[in-house]
């Protein structure tokens, strides 16, 4: 009895010692803000105050705006670019929420309007290695990319180009290629049920399919939606595009109760498929 006392009495004096050093090796140093709720990632605004800077005319993209995070914090960085003919603006509100939440973003202007997706694709990624040069803030391991329309099938082209990137989002992709096989990056892809300029049996949906070599993808169609819906500031949105940034250019684990299990259809979402459990 006493030699077993005494073994009992050596496991507890180990305990303290060994748990401390088990959180901290699980911490994760690029968490940003508080634990998120249901509310806060359909909330406009995010934590972090948020400064602005415009960008003049690039000699390999159109420039556009940066929005940072007022932090001494590093975070990972987003480019987003617009649709056919569109400027800056009509993905403008992604800057300031996304960088309230914690990520230095730039929102672009194509070179010309008429750009094509591929072109979108390269703009992409220039503007994401403009900020790394020249925004203190930004991790240069933590990037992705997002747009909208062609902006999107540049999105998707960014992804197969530089498999590095750690997210990205196609909205209402278009782009005549349907085979991204070779994309690695994890990919969220957005659709309207009912858009006419990118129906999603042409465009979002073989993307959906073709990406086999990406260890995480999810395809979100919302009930109803026309082509501008998915870049829309709305909850549904708000909550899926956050979610996924910050899962994967953060790994960040408490979203991932927002994508994992997914949601069933409702009155907003008329599909979801996914890879869940995420890698």
């Amino acid at each position: 009895m006493r030699v077993k006392t005494v073994l009992a009495a050596l496991i507890l004096a180990l305990i303290p010692a060994t748990a401390p050093a088990v959180a901290t090796a699980a911490a994760n140093p690029h968490e940003r803000g508080p634990a998120p709720t249901a509310a806060s990632v359909e909330a406009s605004r995010g934590t972090f105050a948020v400064t602005s800077a415009a960008v003049a005319r690039q000699s390999n993209f159109g420039g556009g705006t940066v929005y940072t995070p007022t932090s001494d914090l590093t975070f990972g960085a987003v480019a987003v670019s617009p649709g056919f003919t569109a400027t800056q603006t009509s993905v403008a509100h992604f800057g300031p929420r996304l960088a309230s939440y914690g990520f230095v973003v730039i929102t672009i202007n194509t070179l010309s309007g008429l750009d094509d997706p591929d072109s979108r694709g390269r703009q992409l990624l220039a503007a994401l290695d403009y900020v790394v040069r020249t925004n203190p803030r930004v991790d240069a391991s933590r990037l992705a990319v997002m747009g909208h329309s062609m902006g999107g099938g540049g999105a998707l082209r960014a992804s197969a180009s530089r498999p590095a990137l750690q997210a990205s989002i196609p909205m209402a992709g278009w782009h005549t290629t349907k085979n991204w096989s070779t994309v690695q990056v994890p990919t969220l892809v957005l659709g309207g049920q009912n858009d006419p300029t990118a129906p999603n049996s042409q465009h979002s949906t073989p993307f959906y399919n073709s990406i086999t070599a990406a260890p995480d993808k999810a395809f979100l169609e919302l009930r109803g939606g026309d082509h501008s819906d998915p870049r829309s500031d709305n909850v549904t949105v708000r909550k899926y595009t956050l979610s996924w940034l910050k899962r994967f250019v953060d790994d960040d684990l408490r979203y991932d109760q927002f994508l994992c299990p997914p949601p069933a259809p409702n009155t907003l979402i008329s599909a979801y498929r996914d890879t869940c459990p995420h890698a």
